[in-house]
């Protein structure tokens, strides 16, 4: 059972359970497509970059990460700055618990405080469970792209799911 009082702003200090939630997926699917491990201090560096503009939430339990959000630039172009891309990483053993919907709907409830007008999920395909996650909270199908990545000796397709704030 998740307990929105396990959610809570990431801090730098939170890099190894981040990093250690994130390598997981790096080094063993392709639903990032980073091919190396992230340092514990190069994501460090990425939760501070993020934390200056952006949500970068994480839920705990424990004294444990057991999953992350944030929001991050979607493009560099200033016409796209009311724009933003997500991630939701849940950890892998901890999976099928509604950590991952905390995370988004929290994620989604703080950009609603912004100026962020559109949130961008780019998903890689196939993948029912994100899939079906970002459905419940309204995103929907934008764009599709066939064969754009190339990870594990494969061609990857991803899709770009949309949610248009109010």
């Amino acid at each position: 059972m998740t307990d929105k009082k396990r959610l809570r702003n990431a801090k730098p200090e939170d890099a190894a359970g981040i990093a250690g939630i994130y390598n997981y997926y790096v080094e063993n699917t392709d639903i990032t497509f980073e091919t190396e491990p992230v340092p514990e201090t190069e994501m460090q560096n990425r939760i501070r970059t993020v934390s200056e503009q952006y949500p970068y939430l994480v839920y705990e339990e424990t004294g444990r990460i057991l999953g992350y959000c944030y929001a991050s630039t979607w493009k560099k172009r200033e016409a796209y700055r009311h724009t933003v891309e997500s991630a939701v990483y849940v950890d892998r053993a901890s999976q099928g618990r509604g950590i991952g919907a905390l995370l988004l709907n929290a994620l989604i409830e703080a950009l609603r405080q912004t100026s962020v007008h559109a949130v961008i999920a780019c998903i890689t395909m196939p993948n029912p469970q994100s899939v079906k996650l970002h459905e419940k909270f309204g995103f929907r199908q934008a764009s599709g792209f066939k064969e754009v990545g190339h990870k594990f000796g494969k061609w990857i397709d991803v899709a770009d799911w949309q949610l248009l704030l109010p």
